[in-house]
């Protein structure tokens, strides 16, 4: 979520949207051999050109260039996506405030087509509360875990045999404000991420200035509060990463433009913080928001997306100490970078720069984190998520 969501948030006649999925095929059914599937979520209302739902891409794993393979339809602002543990289901977000006349958002379930990446719409459902903006799966591939942005809370969905959604079994309502009187008067739960062993789910609340540590009970699907932990006022959490390993946390925060630094203790579930270190370059005096986070697949490095200065920011990790040393930043050709993945080789970052309409891509330097642009750039309308 950002400062500007009231201009892209268009609730007017959200009810009558239909879920009926009109597809037109581009080349061949089957990606090659060296080719990866990529889904590009969208904003579909707000500003023109919007988005028309999830764009399915093929990328080339020598040259990252996209090529366009499907394009989903009736699906309404699907702004973060997901997939579960076996790939066989994606489940987006509908960053909507209301839902069948009814205060809340909700979240589209798929059914992928292994041998073409394609997916064929399963059904939708509540998240009980408004514009929800990020989801998961749990490890078990039983729930879909999601934040709402707008309801301030976090839900749990049970996933039927069939990848369908039921009603929310849990909601958990978030309390309290904090600083900045214009984006915390109260609650925003802008992610909800879990640990590997699934027994505990982070919440990471912009609108608190908290990351509200949760069991998770992976049969019921309840989720329990366990302890908090507090940021500085002010600072407007966004997103969390593990490391790999796991002993290491890592959270942007959207307001103060910073990445902290955690210790995890994965069998009591508690975060220490370790450090603190800006994402933009000294000197900038501009207005900016950080947005996504991500670490390599090696571990050894981190990046975070500026939006307003717009540029990756690279760190590397120390792997003992978990502490963060900058390498650089680079400019993302474009603006409003809202979110970037790295592909399943390791060997590319793509950008989605939401403002500017395109995708962009860097080839990653595996010994010193450096990006170096590919010079593929492809135009996609409102582009928000990214996943291979």
């Amino acid at each position: 979520m950002n400062h500007s969501r009231r201009d892209f948030l268009n609730v007017a006649g959200l009810t009558a949207i239909g879920l009926a999925l009109h597809r037109t095929a581009h080349g061949n059914n089957m990606p090659d051999d060296d080719e990866l599937t990529l889904y590009i979520g969208t904003y579909t209302s707000g500003s023109s050109p919007a988005g028309e739902g999830i764009y399915i891409y093929r990328m080339n794993e020598k040259t990252a260039e996209l090529s366009h393979f499907k394009t989903v339809t009736g699906v309404q602002d699907p702004s973060f996506l997901t997939l579960d543990p076996k790939h066989r289901r994606l489940y987006a977000v509908n960053e909507v405030e209301q839902f069948e006349g009814k205060p809340s958002g909700s979240v589209s379930a798929f059914s992928v087509d292994k041998k073409t990446g394609d997916l064929n719409f399963l059904n939708r459902q509540s998240t009980s509360g408004a514009a929800p903006c990020h989801l998961i799966v749990d490890e078990k591939g039983k729930h879909v875990l999601v934040a709402n942005y707008a309801g301030g809370s976090v839900a749990v969905l049970p996933i039927s045999e069939g990848g369908s959604l039921g009603m929310t079994s849990t909601v958990m309502q978030h309390q309290g404000s904090s600083a900045n009187k214009d984006r915390q008067a109260g609650s925003h739960a802008h992610c909800i991420v879990l640990d590997k062993s699934n027994h505990y789910a982070f919440a990471v609340d912009l609108g608190l200035d908290k990351i509200l540590i949760y069991k998770f009970e992976e049969k019921s699907g309840r989720l329990v509060l366990h302890n908090s932990v507090e940021v500085s006022p002010g600072d407007g959490p966004r997103h969390l990463a593990f490391h790999p390993k796991e002993k290491f946390a890592y959270v942007i925060n959207e307001l103060s433009n910073t990445v902290i630094a955690f210790e995890f203790d994965e069998e009591i579930g508690t975060l220490k913080q370790l450090q603190t270190v800006s994402t933009l370059p000294a000197g900038f005096a501009g207005k900016s928001w950080t947005a996504e986070i991500v670490i390599s697949p090696s571990g050894k490095f981190l990046y975070g997306s500026n939006r307003g200065h717009d540029s990756i920011v690279s760190f590397a990790i120390n792997q003992k100490t978990g502490m963060l040393s900058l390498i650089e930043h680079v400019p993302t050709q474009g603006k409003h970078p809202r979110h970037f993945t790295i592909d399943p080789t390791g060997n590319f970052l793509l950008v989605a720069n939401r403002d500017s309409d395109s995708i962009v891509s860097f080839r990653i330097d595996r010994d010193s984190g450096r990006l170096v642009p590919t010079g593929q750039v492809t135009k996609v309308p409102r582009p928000v998520c990214l996943l291979f």
